[in-house]
């Protein structure tokens, strides 16, 4: 039986690095779908990236058709309804992938996730079989439609009605989604509507309906050649069998998808950001200023260093949350008629890791294609260059599958409900925390110590606010959105550490020195960032003679030499430019 960790548990002990799952782990199976993945995309996607940002008329059904030939569009879905049912590491490959693929990556991830997803998880056997194959195949194109001009971040807002007929056969849809990837081109759409104004409800909905209709494209700063549309519901009648769960609980559907969908989404961020930084070495290699390849200048190596530092974390973070999904899935009898169900409530069980990893990789990706244009200066900023099009196409990221705002609400209100019911022992590792400050606490050496003391500095900050705020902390946004900065972090320096420190017990130092070159750079840079986050947070929750005892106990717990990241980054620049590519 394996033994899995509670979501969060992080937090409060220690995980064995060999506990772990990273891209080190791929089974040659991986590799094959990697490959085959990120061929689809450099043949298929990129050499017609013109048509596709044009919209050209019929080249998305055609590359989807394309896309489901070589399987890339049935991962998650069960081989009892022609899809491939492949492990959760492989299904986060594909989307890494299609990370590159610029707008395609929305209408690839719309077909295999939100679009999809819902009737895999919640659907009967009678709507699976009527629905899935063809999703599996792209005969049909599935769409996710939830927001509404005035409910965005706030679902449950959501006025689209539905009212079932005199004669009980169909519930009549009424009410208006707004920015619906997909919308343009769908034969399926998962529709959220309130049954008689009050019982938020799924429905599966043709979109061949009668009195369903779209708006004109939306002209949008980037992922142009992504149809995203209003989706207008005029009487639209939906047949009873066709609503999906049960009623008034459609927003477990939705949430359990979100959780998901938050994952792909930042396996869709780490592939762009490694596209990103491809471009921008290839350029710093070819680009010569002074007659000097501008990749030697010490600023650009910073870029290059710091961009491939981000993007190493990301990929612990991703590909750890990943093995942590697939271990859930494993342990869970998903083979009765509730199988979905049941495998939605293990996903859910790591929700906030899905919310930590959207939030970092998305963020990730903004610093990388920033930068990318910076490298190419003036180039950057023109059309011409594949940057400019990776900077647009990233910034919606961290508006798309919740905001980052959003997110960073539910990463400390997850951490206190769990911890009230008895699921992660907060209140036990306070007292522990403070017996310890009591007793003294010796510098920290080392970047493993740094990643225990991150902890203990999240759980001081909690604390204070706890304290100051009782029930009432989750209220207070902007001491919110700090203990979550404080738990990405440490999620962030723990993934990357444990990555290397098992590289190293596997591999041997030598083979993973830049593995740890990464780790410890990103650590000890990290590290003093969320010192600052902690004593900015402490500064507002207390006054006079207690904050001047927090300060001295953030103080106690912070005390440590930090290394030479700058040698560190010169070491990891002079790898990347090598490369001219990501490379670990």
């Amino acid at each position: 039986m394996i033994n899995l960790p509670k979501g969060g548990s992080y937090i409060f002990g220690q995980t064995d690095p060999q506990a772990i799952f990273t891209p080190e782990d791929f089974t040659e199976e991986h590799i094959l779908i990697y490959r085959t993945a990120a061929g689809f995309v450099a043949d298929s996607i990129l050499t017609r990236i013109e048509e596709i940002e044009s919209q050209k008329e019929g080249i998305i059904r055609e590359l989807l058709e394309a896309c489901g030939e070589l399987g890339l569009l049935g991962s998650d879905i069960p081989e009892e309804y022609d899809g491939m049912e492949m492990d959760k590491i492989s299904s986060t490959i594909i989307a890494e992938c299609m990370g590159r693929a610029g707008s395609f990556a929305m209408t690839q991830g719309g077909q295999t996730g939100i679009g999809s997803m819902p009737i895999v998880f919640f659907g009967n056997h009678d709507q699976k079989k009527r629905y899935l194959p063809g999703i599996v195949s792209a005969e049909k194109i599935g769409a996710y439609a939830l927001t509404e001009p005035e409910a965005g971040s706030d679902a449950m807002a959501i006025r689209t009605k539905a009212v079932l007929s005199p004669d009980g056969k169909h519930y009549i849809l009424n009410g208006t989604k707004q920015f619906i990837t997909n919308a343009g081109m769908a034969d399926v759409f998962i529709v959220y509507a309130k049954i008689d104004g009050d019982k938020f409800t799924t429905f599966i909905v043709d979109g061949d309906s009668e009195g369903l209709s779209t708006g004109p494209e939306e002209k949008k700063m980037g992922i142009k050649g992504s149809s995203t549309r209003t989706l207008i519901l005029d009487d639209v009648k939906v047949p009873v069998e066709n609503l999906l769960f049960e009623i008034g609980r459609g927003h477990i559907v939705a949430f359990n998808i979100l959780n998901l969908g938050r994952y792909k989404l930042a396996a869709n961020s780490l592939g762009h950001a490694k596209f990103a930084l491809e471009l921008a070495a290839t350029y710093a290699n070819d680009r010569k200023q002074f007659k000097t390849p501008i990749a030697s200048f010490g600023m650009i190596k910073e870029k290059l260093a710091e961009m491939a530092i981000k993007i190493y974390a990301a990929e612990s973070m991703l590909y750890r949350t990943g093995g942590l999904l697939e271990n859930m899935l494993h342990s869970l009898d998903t083979s009765g008629a509730d199988g979905g169900r049941i495998a939605a409530k293990g996903i859910e069980e790591y929700a906030l890791e899905c919310s930590m990893n959207k939030i970092f990789a998305t963020e990730a990706v903004a610093y990388c294609v920033d930068e990318g244009v910076q490298v190419h200066g003036g180039y950057g900023f023109s059309s011409e260059y594949t940057i400019e099009r990776l900077y647009r196409d990233a910034r919606v990221y961290r508006i798309f599958e919740g905001t980052n705002e959003i997110n960073r609400s539910l990463i400390p209100i997850t951490l206190l409900r769990r911890a009230a019911k008895g699921d992660l022992p907060l209140q036990e590792a306070i007292e522990k925390l403070r017996g310890q400050l009591a007793a003294g606490i010796a510098a920290r050496e080392g970047e493993a110590e740094l990643v225990q003391a991150a902890k203990e500095i999240f759980l001081l900050t909690i604390d204070a606010g706890l304290q100051k705020y009782g029930e009432n902390l989750h209220k207070h946004q902007e001491i919110l959105s700090r203990l979550a900065d404080l738990a990405i972090g440490t999620f962030a320096m723990e993934s990357a550490w444990l990555r290397a420190d098992k590289a190293m017990a596997n591999a041997g130092a030598a083979d993973a020195k830049l593995k740890l070159n990464l780790a410890q750079a990103y650590i000890n840079s990290t590290f003093g960032i969320l010192v600052h986050v902690a004593e900015e947070t402490l500064a507002a929750l207390a006054e006079g003679n207690e904050l001047t005892s927090l300060l001295e106990s953030l103080q106690s717990l912070s005390r440590f030499t930090p290394r030479n990241t700058v040698a560190l980054r010169q070491e990891i620049a002079a790898a990347i430019s090598e490369a001219g590519k990501y490379v670990v």
